[in-house]
């Protein structure tokens, strides 16, 4: 699939160019003539030969981008200048900091703030740790917790590579509920030290995010971690997608005017986010999925089954499907894949069900492309901004994590998870259901409210009286 211009990979481009009257649509038709999009151009000096523009454009990409500006140096009466790339320079110094929400103006402030005023509330922690969440920032504060071994799509890029992204993630919570999150990228792979690790940080927090962190390790951490600690741990690659990637299959059931117990769904891949949505559909009443990874379907009679495999291989395939992916999908009313890029073709979504639905979530390359797959389904979501029925996280975890703060829970159910799963679905009234909205935007302002109020309510009626 080709990549479109996106602002994701948008530079601005200082330029001198001679004052005639043709000067600025020559640069604009260079810019789209070479496949960029011009998103603003600002005359920034200018005299009386010559004028200063700054150009801002969208492209495909680096080479893309260097291409332009090639073009641009080829341009006669132009000079280049200075080329920014808007997404670093977005990123200089971090997107993240700290500031201190009181004033510290005089001694008495700092006599309250610090010594020796800080120490009556230290003793009164102490005589009662439950003061802490009401007393110290672990009221509203979660660590994003990585080891830089599976960051998007870029997979093991380590630690130090993998902070853009948590700090992005941290960012993310701040503005979609308010809360504050710090990112903690770990220099080590090792389960044991991992765990022990978060363990010993645990203090400071009242939660825990775990991120990009490679399957199966992810799921030994967050289990032990579960089992250790008296705070909700949440790992967004399985849970996030699992509940918003049910949230839309919801809805868009609701579209085809099929029922989850009733229909055939094909998952392809087999990893955390896999795992964790086949768990989810599984709990909310799905009766027929089919597993298939790279080396196919997954089932009990597969030679040399992985004994990661098996718990999927028992709780999967009634109907006892062998081969291949694309062999599994004729009749299938549901793919939903969270894999690798073209894994199956508009050929194999052809061979589905009428009335079918796709959702095609490897980013930035989908199982298929969305256009071809349209042309068959009914209903198709991607992972994508630039196309209809974005499945992102990020619908999902703020208000997931806002529930749990707020009910001061300790932990994460399935009960939990349904239930910000079904909050989220709610959000698209049924009147304003069609194959082409089946997930409300990320900056609708309801999401995090009735996802965080849902997720509140399920905690605080199953925590122990």
């Amino acid at each position: 699939m080709s990549s479109t211009p996106s602002v994701s990979s948008s530079i601005t481009v200082r330029l001198e160019v001679e004052a005639r009257p043709t000067a600025v649509s020559e640069l604009t038709t260079l810019i789209e003539t070479t496949g960029g999009i011009v998103t603003a151009l600002d005359v920034t000096a200018s005299e009386h030969e010559r004028i200063t523009v700054d150009v801002t454009c969208a492209t495909r990409g680096d080479e893309h981008a260097a291409t332009i500006v090639d073009g641009l140096r080829g341009l006669a009466g132009v000079t280049v200048g200075p080329v920014s790339d808007r997404t670093f320079l977005l990123h200089l110094g971090g997107k993240l900091k700290i500031e201190s929400k009181v004033p510290i103006r005089n001694r008495d402030d700092l006599s309250m703030i610090y010594t020796p005023g800080v120490a009556r509330v230290c003793e009164a922690i102490a005589a009662n740790p439950d003061d802490a969440r009401r007393l110290t920032i672990k009221r509203n504060t979660i660590a994003v917790v990585t080891d830089g071994t599976a960051v998007l799509g870029l997979g093991n890029i380590g630690p130090l590579a993998s902070l853009p992204v948590m700090e992005g993630k941290a960012a993310l919570f701040k503005r979609f509920a308010d809360i504050d999150a710090f990112p903690i990228a770990l220099d080590t792979t090792d389960v044991d030290e991992i765990v022990a690790t978060v363990r010993a940080i645990a203090p400071v927090f009242a939660g825990i995010n775990l991120e990009d962190i490679s399957a199966p390790r992810c799921f030994e951490v967050e289990r032990r971690l579960r089992d250790m600690l008296d705070i909700p741990v949440f790992h967004d690659d399985q849970h996030g997608t699992a509940i918003v990637t049910l949230a839309a299959l919801t809805n868009a059931l609701k579209v085809v005017g099929k029922d989850l117990r009733t229909v055939r769904i094909v998952l392809s891949g087999a990893g955390a986010a896999g795992t964790a949505v086949l768990k989810l559909l599984l709990a909310a009443g799905a009766e027929d999925v089919v597993v298939a990874d790279i080396a196919g379907v997954v089932s009990i009679e597969r030679p040399g089954l992985d004994p990661s495999l098996r718990w999927i291989a028992e709780h999967t395939n009634p109907r006892g499907l062998t081969g291949t992916l694309r062999a599994a999908l004729a009749d299938a009313d549901v793919f939903i894949g969270v894999s690798a890029p073209d894994v199956i073709t508009a050929d194999d979504v052809a061979t589905m069900a009428d009335r079918s639905i796709v959702f095609a979530l490897a980013n930035p390359r989908p199982e298929v492309d969305p256009v071809d797959a349209a042309q068959h389904a009914m209903v198709v979501g991607t992972g994508r901004s630039d196309f209809a029925n974005q499945i992102n996280n990020v619908l999902a975890f703020p208000g997931v994590f806002r529930g749990l703060l707020d009910a001061q829970s300790h932990r994460v159910t399935d009960t939990l998870l349904l239930a910000a799963a079904q909050a989220l679905a709610s959000v698209i009234h049924e009147d304003e259901l069609n194959p082409t909205y089946i997930i409300p935007s990320v900056f609708n302002p309801q999401v995090t409210t009735v996802v965080a109020a849902a997720v509140e309510a399920a905690a605080r009626a199953g925590a122990p009286s």
